[in-house]
């Protein structure tokens, strides 16, 4: 730790030295503010900044425009320090790092892993800044998805795009107006909608199908199904949608996700993940036979036979024989039959697999624990939509391996 502590040391003096070569960066008597005016010449100023080996001291031309009343000092804009303490390198490692945990403990990181001190706060806002111009990037990538300008040369045979939801903790005022389901009647989350896009091109030995390896990317947000809508169906069009020979979208029951499918992927084959119906038969089976009894058992199990076959009709007939006496009950058994009705097109999962089709939505439930649960649904946590959608963009960013091009198109703007 001495040695790396001596070395940043002396790596930061000549990272100084080197900064201020240019003097300061004085561009002659008067410069272009920028707004169409001339600001003049005032003096030197110094401005400590963090750096990836120590805080260095640079010395940066002052302009000031009296037209606009404010100072202009091109030496910032050119290091890529405007209104920042922290170099670019100290801000890619901060979006890192708050990408992935709670803001105090990635600073924690920071210091005990690179040496690098700052306080928890700075971490925390700018990783939400860095979200915010992730989204700015992508909300005009999808423009240029919904006006036909985002060509993409991707193909594969199959392209899955399974969405998803699950609920995040908000502060209060994010809630106001909005139905909860505990004593007190008020929301305390706001959904995350997720979505993601993979692609299959072959088997295994069984003739299961395999998912691409490092082809799963995401996007999500705090947001209207409208929005959402338009925000999965660009990442489709990158992903090259258009090119793909078979289209596939994988959901839960949400009427929301198929109203999607209606209006962007018209088309697409839907496939209702096997595993949340599955789920709704055995809620079934212990609401009217009791929780682990053995009838429920047996005749959850003549029932899973029934729908992993794809036979909804033969399935639909088993639940309207059932004769439970509890209001309750009936109710329960009503919803399950509608249930399965609207999904029966979705459910025949005998015929998917003939086809070496996923039936399970399982990756993007994997993408809400991992995005949403491990990041943003943490002990004592509470968001504001803002920010929670700034770590949602980051993170998204970050696993689905767009942190480099980011960064890449970011340097060159």
């Amino acid at each position: 730790m001495a040695v790396r502590a001596s070395t940043h040391q002396a790596g930061g003096v000549v990272l100084e030295k080197l900064v201020n070569l240019d003097g300061g960066g004085y561009r002659g008597p008067r410069i272009d503010c920028g707004q169409g005016h001339w600001a003049e010449f005032v003096d030197y100023r110094t401005k400590s900044v963090i750096t990836v080996l120590t805080p260095i001291q640079i010395r940066r031309a002052y302009y000031h425009c009296s037209a606009c009343e404010r100072g202009v000092l091109p030496k910032d804009q050119e290091l890529d320090i405007v209104k920042t303490t922290c170099s670019p390198g100290v801000r890619r490692l901060m979006g890192h790092v708050g990408g992935k945990e709670a803001f105090e403990e990635g600073r924690q990181d920071l210091e005990e892993l690179a040496g690098i001190v700052v306080k928890t706060k700075q971490v925390e806002r700018v990783s939400e800044r860095l979200g915010e111009q992730i989204e700015v990037a992508a909300a005009a990538e999808r423009q240029c998805a919904l006006s036909g300008k985002l060509v993409s040369f991707e193909s594969a045979p199959t392209m899955y795009i399974a969405i998803d939801g699950t609920g995040v903790p908000v502060v209060p005022r994010e809630t106001v107006g909005r139905a909860g389901k505990d004593e007190t009647g008020r929301a305390k989350t706001r959904e995350v909608k997720l979505g993601c896009v993979f692609t299959q091109t072959s088997v295994d030995n069984k003739g299961r199908p395999l998912r691409d390896e490092e082809s799963t990317t995401y996007v999500g947000a705090i947001e209207t199904a409208d929005d959402f809508g338009k925000r999965i169906y660009a990442e489709a069009v990158r992903r090259g949608l258009h090119r793909a020979s078979r289209v596939v979208l994988l959901g839960d029951g949400a009427a929301w996700i198929w109203n999607l499918a209606v209006e962007h992927f018209y088309g697409a084959v839907e496939v209702l993940d096997l595993y949340h119906a599955r789920s709704h038969i055995r809620q079934l089976a212990n609401a009217v036979y009791g929780t682990g009894t053995n009838k429920a058992t047996a005749w959850t199990r003549r029932c899973l036979d029934k729908l992993d076959d794809g036979n909804v009709e033969a399935l639909l007939r088993s639940l309207c024989r059932l004769r439970p006496t509890p209001l309750e009950t009936k109710e329960e058994v009503r919803k399950t039959i509608g249930y399965l009705k609207a999904n029966k097109q979705r459910m025949r999962y005998a015929d998917f697999r003939k086809q070496e089709l996923f039936v399970g939505s399982g990756v993007v439930e994997a993408g809400c624990k991992t995005i949403a649960g491990r990041r943003l649904k943490q002990s004592g946590m509470r968001w504001t939509i803002r920010g929670a959608n700034a770590i949602i963009a980051l993170r998204c960013c970050q696993l689905s391996g767009r942190w480099e091009e980011f960064w890449d198109v970011r340097s060159a703007g």
